[in-house]
C-alpha cells in the first residue's frame, strides 16, 4: 500500500466516521483530532496494521488526508491522536527493547519529573549565499541540522531564513507500584510531549504524582561522552496520545448500577460494622483501631473560607505498638484497599523522598522538580511504616505536609508549592522496641512533640499475655493457615474502594445542633474536669482534639451516606478520641487524662510535685541559709502530700537541670 493510497483511505475513513468532529475542532481552533483505533481496525485492518508497524509515516498520511478537507478553518497543521490501542501494543517500561524502536506502543506510568514547556524546531529554511536557492530541512533529530550542500554544488554555512516552532516538554514516567512484583525497582522512561499535548488543559493531566496512559513511537538517542557519540543509545517516547488514568478517591469510575448498589448497602443499619470487619479480615482484634482507620479513609469535609484560610478534612493516625502486633499488616492492607496509595518504610525514606526534591534536568540543562511520596499520594493515603527509624531532620520535613497539606520547595532556581492533600497513616515502635509496663506510655514514644501534635489519633497497640486472648488469637491464626479459602467478608476490596470513593466525592455532611452540642459538652467537661485551686491544671484535650472530633463525626456520617452529622456520629467520634487519649495521655497518679503528658512526657501531677519541692527549698533557704539539709526538705514535702521517693526523684531532676547541686552528702544548695 503506497502513500497516496493510505491518504485516500484515511480521507474516506475520516469523512465517514469523524467529519463532524473534524469540523468542530477546526471551528474551535483546536488543531488535533482523536481517533479510536478499534474503529480504524474495523474500517480497514491493513491500514490499522500499518499504523502499528510503521507509525510515523502512517500518522503523517492521516495528517495529509485532513489537510485535503475543504472545511471552514485551517486544516494544514492538524495532528492525529490515536487511542484505544490493542493489548498487543501494551508493554511495561521495563520490557521496552530495541525491537520496539519505531513501533507504536502504549503503557501506564506515574509522572515523577516534569520540565517547563519550551519551543522546538520542526523545520528550518536556509538560503544559499551563492545562488539564492531556498533549502528546507526537516528537524527530526535532537541536534539542529543544516544543509550539507546546495544544488549549485556549494558547501559550507547557509543563512537561516525562518524556523517552524512547536511547543515541547519532557516528562519522566515511572512504573506504578501496583504494577511491580516483589522487590522490583520501578523503571523510568523519558517521554516528549509536543504541540496540543502541552496545552494548558492537557498540562493539568501530567502534574507530578498523576498516573497517565501514553502511547507513541519509541525512538533512540545516542549517548555522548565528552562530546563524542558512543555505541550506546538511550530510549525515549515521541508521544502521540496521553490521558489521565482515573485513580484517586475522587476520580474512580462508578457506573449507575454500582451507584444504585452503594445506596442500597448504605440503608443497612450495620453497614459501618460490616465495612470495619471487611477492612482487614486477616488481622485479629483491634476493632477500635480498624474503626478509626475506616473513618480516616472516609475523611472529614475540608473547609475553604473567603479569607483564604483552609481547614483540612484529612485525618492522620499514628499506631505505636509492640513488635508483631499487626501494625505493618494494617498499613499494607490499607495501601491495597485505597486508590492512589503508597507504602513507605522509615529507613528507606528520606525527607526529600517523602516531600519533594530538585534534580538536574537533562532536557533543559537546568533544574526540575521531582515529587515525593506525600505529593504522589495527593487525594490518597500515604502509609509510613517505622516512622521512629527516620532521622529527626526527615521527620521535620513532614510537618508542613501534615498540617498545611502543601509542600514548599525553595532550592536552586525553583520556588514552588506542591499540593499534598494526603491522609497519613503511620506506625512506629516504642523507644526500647517494646512497651515497658512500669513506665508512662507517652515517655516511650520516641517522636518529636511537634510531629505527634499533628496526628488526630494515636493508638498504643500492646502485646500483653492473656490466657483467654492468646487462645482466641491462636485459634484465629491457625484457622487461617488451615483453610486455603479466603475469609468470607461482606465487602470485597473493590467494593470498599468504590463505596468510600462514592462517599468522599458525593457526600458533604453538615454538623447538626445536636452533634455540635454533644462535642461541645465533652470538650468543655474534659477541659475543666477535676481542677484544683492552687495547683497546675491537667489539660485533658486541646483545640486540635476538638477539630479531630469534628472530622471523625463527619466521616461517620459519610460512612452511611448521610448529609447530616447526628448525635450518634458525635458519640462515635468522642468514644474513639477518649479511647485514644486514655491509652496515651493518662496520668497514673491521678487517673486523669492529660494531653501534655504526650507532648512533654511530664504529667500535671509531676509538675505540681516540682512546684511544691521548689517552694519548700525556697522557704528552708530563709531558715538554714544557702546549705539546706535534705532530711528537712523530705519531711516538709511529706507534710504537703509529696512522699519521700517523689521528692528525691524531683531533686535528682533539678540537679540534672542545673537548678540545685549537692556540696556534700545529705545537703543541697541552690545555684544562683
Amino acid at each position: 500500500m503506497d502513500v497516496s493510497e493510505q491518504i485516500n483511505l484515511f480521507y474516506e475513513f475520516i469523512e465517514s466516521d469523524y467529519h463532524k468532529d473534524l469540523v468542530r475542532q477546526a471551528s474551535k481552533g483546536e488543531k488535533f483530532l482523536k481517533i479510536d483505533f478499534s474503529l480504524l481496525a474495523k474500517y480497514n485492518p491493513e491500514l490499522a496494521e500499518m499504523l502499528l508497524e510503521n507509525p510515523e509515516d502512517t500518522i503523517r498520511a492521516a495528517e495529509l488526508a485532513i489537510a485535503n478537507f475543504d472545511i471552514e478553518g485551517d486544516t494544514k497543521s492538524f495532528r492525529v491522536r490515536f487511542f484505544g490501542l490493542p493489548e498487543s501494543q501494551r508493554v511495561s517500561i521495563r520490557h521496552i527493547r530495541a525491537t520496539h524502536i519505531d513501533k507504536l506502543v502504549e503503557f501506564d506510568g506515574l509522572v515523577r519529573q516534569k520540565s517547563d514547556v519550551r519551543p522546538q524546531v520542526t523545520s528550518a529554511r536556509f538560503e544559499c549565499p551563492a545562488c539564492g536557492n531556498i533549502i528546507t530541512v526537516l528537524q527530526t533529530d535532537t541536534v539542529f541540522k543544516e544543509p550539507s550542500r546546495c544544488s549549485c554544488g556549494r558547501k559550507g554555512r547557509f543563512r537561516t531564513i525562518s524556523k517552524e516552532l512547536i511547543d515541547a516538554q519532557r516528562i519522566v514516567l515511572e512504573e506504578a507500584p501496583e504494577d511491580l512484583d516483589g522487590g522490583e525497582q520501578p523503571k523510568r522512561l523519558a517521554i516528549f510531549l509536543k504541540s496540543d499535548l502541552v496545552s494548558p488543559l492537557s498540562d493539568k493531566k501530567t502534574n507530578p504524582g498523576s498516573k497517565v496512559r501514553v502511547n507513541g513511537v519509541v525512538k533512540e538517542i545516542p549517548i555522548e561522552q565528552h562530546g563524542i557519540k558512543t555505541t550506546k543509545f538511550d530510549l525515549f517516547l515521541d508521544t502521540n496520545f496521553v490521558e489521565a488514568v482515573q485513580e484517586d478517591f475522587y476520580e474512580l469510575e462508578i457506573s449507575e448500577e454500582e451507584e444504585q448498589e452503594i445506596r442500597e448497602l448504605a440503608k443497612d443499619p450495620n453497614v459501618f460494622d460490616k465495612l470495619r470487619d471487611s477492612l482487614a479480615p486477616s488481622i485479629y482484634g483491634h476493632e477500635k483501631v480498624k474503626e478509626a482507620i475506616l473513618l480516616q479513609m472516609f475523611g472529614g469535609v475540608p473547609k475553604k473560607r473567603e479569607k483564604g484560610d483552609v481547614t483540612r478534612g484529612d485525618m492522620h493516625i499514628l499506631l505505636i505498638g509492640d513488635p508483631g502486633s499487626g501494625k505493618s499488616q494494617l498499613l499494607k492492607r490499607v495501601s491495597t484497599v485505597a486508590p492512589k496509595s503508597r507504602y513507605v518504610s522509615g529507613k528507606g525514606a528520606s525527607g526529600a523522598g517523602l516531600t519533594a526534591s530538585v534534580v538536574k534536568d537533562e532536557f533543559l540543562k537546568g533544574w526540575a522538580l521531582e515529587a515525593g511520596a506525600l505529593v504522589l499520594t495527593n487525594k490518597g493515603i500515604c502509609c509510613i511504616d517505622e516512622l521512629d527509624k527516620m532521622t529527626k531532620e526527615d521527620q521535620v520535613a513532614m510537618h508542613e505536609g501534615l498540617e498545611q497539606q502543601t509542600i514548599t520547595i525553595a532550592k536552586a532556581n525553583i520556588q514552588a508549592t506542591l499540593k499534598a492533600e494526603t491522609t497519613v497513616l503511620a506506625a512506629a515502635n516504642p523507644k526500647l522496641g517494646r512497651f515497658d509496663p512500669y513506665e508512662l506510655i507517652a515517655k516511650q514514644i520516641d517522636l518529636p512533640p511537634t510531629l505527634l501534635n499533628r496526628f488526630d489519633l494515636i493508638f498504643a497497640i500492646r502485646d500483653l499475655p492473656s490466657k483467654e486472648g492468646d487462645g482466641a488469637l491462636a485459634n484465629f491464626l491457625l484457622d487461617l493457615h488451615q483453610s486455603d479459602e479466603k475469609k468470607e467478608t461482606f465487602f470485597d476490596s473493590d467494593k470498599i474502594k468504590k463505596y468510600v470513593s462514592y462517599a468522599r466525592r458525593r457526600i458533604k455532611p453538615k454538623l447538626t445542633d445536636a452533634a455540635t452540642k454533644e462535642i461541645k459538652e465533652y470538650y468543655v467537661t474534659m477541659r475543666n474536669a477535676g481542677q484544683e485551686d492552687g495547683k497546675i491544671r491537667a489539660i485533658p484535650v486541646s483545640a486540635r482534639q476538638l477539630e479531630a472530633m469534628v472530622r471523625m463525626s463527619e466521616a461517620s456520617a459519610k460512612s452511611e451516606l448521610r448529609t447530616k452529622v447526628t448525635k450518634k456520629d458525635a458519640r462515635k467520634a468522642i468514644d474513639l478520641l477518649h479511647y485514644s487519649l486514655s491509652q496515651i495521655g493518662l496520668d497514673p497518679e491521678t487517673g486523669k487524662i492529660d494531653i501534655d503528658t504526650l507532648t512533654t512526657g511530664i504529667t500535671a501531677s509531676h509538675r505540681n510535685h516540682v512546684v511544691t519541692v521548689k517552694e519548700v527549698i525556697n522557704e528552708l533557704e530563709r531558715v538554714f541559709g544557702k546549705v539546706i539539709p535534705l532530711e528537712d526538705v523530705e519531711r516538709e514535702c511529706e507534710l504537703r502530700g509529696v512522699d519521700k521517693d517523689k521528692t528525691n526523684e524531683v531533686i535528682e531532676k533539678l540537679k540534672k537541670s542545673g537548678d540545685i547541686y549537692s556540696p556534700k552528702h545529705g545537703v543541697i544548695a541552690k545555684i544562683e
